[in-house]
């Protein structure tokens, strides 16, 4: 996986150390993006794109469904949990979205939301754009509670972590001929890439100089992909991936660029990629053995409204599967991509 168990204890030793003394090694975590980090804010518009109903959450604390893409927790709220916070940030849109509950951040994140904003006008999702302002009217809430100047210390050394991309290839470019037709797959990345260069400079505008943003996943390697666009195949569908791979290349040159232009900032990639690769193409390394099937219904094709209560088929026990439903990985999957996060963003909490 890329990691060394050493590295890892010493990190974990460093969070204990720093919970022992009731305090998370960040002040607060914010999230913008797509379902991959999404805790609920879709549960409040009029989509079809959310959560909020069972089996997704059957695995979760509280064993209910709050919106989350999932059995259980997501990678960022693990990645919360490593930090050492006890709470996890608050879906904006959501009641609990007040008070000292934001001191520790907030969740702008939307489900189908992207960083080509007419993927999120697609779903009735919160575009970036959109995100960013939710953002800017938390930051008058947080003034308001905490004052003006611990407000800023917070936000200044607070985590930012974008996850955006996937659903503007799976979910519009790839089955839009308005879009595939007109651009090639490396000239709609340029597009994305351009919205994600203009979104990182707003957010850092407005304070923030802590950042990770993550690399697309392995699109070919999605159950849902392998069906819709597999031809038939159960393997991963290698141009969907290679697009990916290009993308994410860019990506980091990108964020080169960032970095070069903006001072006083730092931007990690988290690299999705590699990990969940390697989790699919070797699932009986990690303890898994399902990778192709999703726990939910056929673990086809299911994913949102079509991953409900009676999907026929749904697995007992998801622990063994990569994949919660067709789209999103299991609790047990993002465990382990979790602790790569940790390790990969080293830099973020130094």
């Amino acid at each position: 996986m890329g990691f060394s168990s050493s590295l890892l204890g010493s990190l974990v030793l460093l969070v204990v150390v720093h919970v022992s003394h009731g305090q998370p090694l960040v002040p607060a975590l914010y999230m913008f993006g797509d379902s991959v980090v999404d805790v609920g804010n879709n549960n409040h518009l009029i989509t079809l794109v959310r959560a909020d109903f069972p089996p997704y959450g059957r695995d979760f604390i509280s064993h209910k469904a709050t919106g989350r893409f999932c059995n259980g927790k997501l990678a960022t709220d693990l990645t919360a949990e490593n930090l050492g916070f006890t709470t996890y940030p608050p879906a904006y849109l959501s009641k609990a979205a007040k008070g000292n509950n934001l001191l520790s951040g907030a969740n702008f994140a939307s489900a189908a939301s992207g960083y080509y904003d007419k993927t999120a006008k697609l779903y009735h999702a919160i575009s970036l754009p959109q995100q960013l302002e939710y953002y800017k009217e938390y930051q008058t809430k947080l003034q308001r509670i905490a004052g003006k100047s611990n407000a800023s210390s917070i936000l200044s050394e607070a985590i930012y972590i974008l996850s955006a991309g996937s659903s503007d290839f799976i979910q519009n470019y790839y089955i839009n001929p308005l879009l595939n037709r007109v651009y090639t797959p490396d000239q709609f990345s340029n597009i994305l890439l351009q919205s994600f260069s203009n979104f990182v400079q707003n957010l850092y505008g407005l304070g923030a100089r802590r950042i990770g943003v993550t690399t697309l996943a392995p699109l070919g390697c999605l159950p849902a992909s392998i069906t819709i666009f597999g031809a038939g195949s159960n393997e991963c569908v290698a141009r969907l991936n290679q697009d990916a791979v290009s993308f994410n290349n860019k990506l980091n040159a990108t964020v080169e660029s960032l970095l070069e232009s903006l001072s006083g900032v730092k931007i990690v990639v988290f690299d999705i990629y590699q990990p969940l690769h390697d989790l699919i193409t070797n699932p009986s390394d990690y303890g898994f053995f399902e990778a192709r099937k999703s726990c939910c219904g056929t673990g086809t094709i299911e994913t949102s409204v079509l991953c409900n209560k009676v999907s026929v088929g749904t697995c007992a026990n998801a622990t063994g599967y990569v994949f919660w439903d067709s789209f999103h990985p299991t609790e047990a999957a993002n465990e382990i991509i979790a602790n790569d996060l940790l390790l990969q963003g080293i830099s973020l909490i130094s």
